[in-house]
């Protein structure tokens, strides 16, 4: 048992510790009840609620939620374009979101997955010193995805 001071009463029985609580008008509250003995400790058990759910609300307040953010491509893509994605790709990066590429294959770029493939290696190169892979580049239907994640 623990005190209201926080000072260790030591072990005591029930009905000894429930006396001391209501004594001090206080609630006998089971801290940890898997530990042998059990520990126990007398403290107000409104304000004992309302700190843990505040610990709980600060820890979710401070949590960052990871985005998959999306970036379409086609395989004939031009350098100036490919140049803007890439400068999205980057700031996405640093904004801590993962990057999910999508490269659309249309009519006859289907024969040519190729340069799909080398498209998105040219990609991982260029990111390699901020990005890891997640996901490695795989066709589904008509279109080529790759997941890149901040190193």
């Amino acid at each position: 048992m623990i005190g209201e001071d926080g000072q260790n009463v030591g072990v005591t029985p029930i009905q000894d510790a429930l006396a001391a609580a209501q004594e001090a008008g206080l609630d006998l509250v089971e801290i940890s009840p898997n530990s042998e003995p059990p520990v126990c400790k007398i403290l107000d058990f409104g304000r004992f609620k309302y700190q843990t759910q505040k610990k709980a609300n600060e820890a979710r307040k401070n949590q960052k939620v990871v985005e998959v953010k999306e970036i379409k491509m086609r395989p004939a893509i031009d350098d100036h374009d490919y140049e803007v994605k890439m400068k999205a790709i980057k700031r996405f990066f640093e904004e801590g979101d993962k990057v999910k590429l999508t490269l659309r294959f249309r009519g006859r770029e289907m024969a040519h997955q190729h340069l799909g493939m080398k498209l998105l290696e040219r990609v991982r190169d260029e990111t390699a010193e901020i990005s890891k892979v997640e996901a490695e580049p795989k066709l589904e239907g008509r279109q080529m995805i790759m997941v890149l994640a901040p190193r």
